[in-house]
């Protein structure tokens, strides 16, 4: 198979921070693939709505990918009219790289346990493989569902990911950042600096869009 695949990574990015963009890097590297898209959610339907709209998630994203050509922002949720249901972007995906190309979605272990809860989630291998991105040390302990799932899906040559389009699961083990968004959130609406945590050119817009309850205290000096 000759075609590019696609490989993606959604979230929130409520702030985008290192953590993100490492695991992103690690994944292009690990699958030999040109990019990675870090593709922010518009309304996620399966958590807490983030209070930061869309576009200014997504412009944190672009800020954050300008300086590393391995990555790129997708807008396609955030500027769809439809909220943001995965299996929605997948069939978006297909439709635009037809049924040839491999596509991957990158998820965290929490995220591929909570899969039976997702909109149509048995389509979901049926037009992507997933790449199952796990913590050292992590204990795999999968309901009955997804032991399912793992007989018939799981597989350990990622070389396989690259020659179908679809309906794969593979494990990967990440160079752990003990990163959180909600840490991020909590130090800038403390007026602490989350520098070294996040990108620069994301921090600073944080701060002039006065983000996550930040002050500028030197306003009015």
């Amino acid at each position: 198979m000759t075609n590019s695949p696609v490989v993606f990574m959604g979230g929130t990015f409520d702030p985008i921070h290192n953590g993100h963009l490492r695991t992103a890097l690690e994944i292009k590297q690990w699958l030999g693939v040109d990019q990675v898209a870090l593709l922010p959610s518009k309304v996620p339907v399966h958590r807490k709505q983030p209070e930061r709209t869309g576009a200014q998630r997504l412009e944190m994203v672009r800020l954050a990918v300008a300086q590393e050509p391995a990555l790129y922002a997708d807008d396609c949720e955030v500027l769809s009219d439809r909220d943001s249901y995965t299996v929605l972007t997948l069939e978006n995906y297909r439709h635009q790289v037809g049924d040839e190309t491999p596509i991957c979605m990158v998820l965290g272990m929490d995220a591929y346990l909570s899969l039976p809860h997702w909109d149509r989630w048995q389509s979901l291998l049926q037009l992507c493989h997933i790449v199952v991105v796990k913590r050292p040390g992590w204990v795999y302990q999968p309901c009955e569902i997804m032991q399912q799932i793992s007989r018939t899906h799981e597989v350990t040559d990622k070389n396989k990911l690259l020659q179908k389009s679809a309906g794969c699961v593979i494990f990967h083990e990440l160079t752990p950042l003990g990163i959180s968004a909600t840490q991020i959130r909590d130090l800038v609406a403390q007026q602490h600096s989350p520098r070294y945590l996040i990108p620069d050119a994301v921090w600073n817009y944080i701060q002039q869009q006065k983000l996550y309850g930040f002050v500028n205290t030197d306003e009015g000096k």
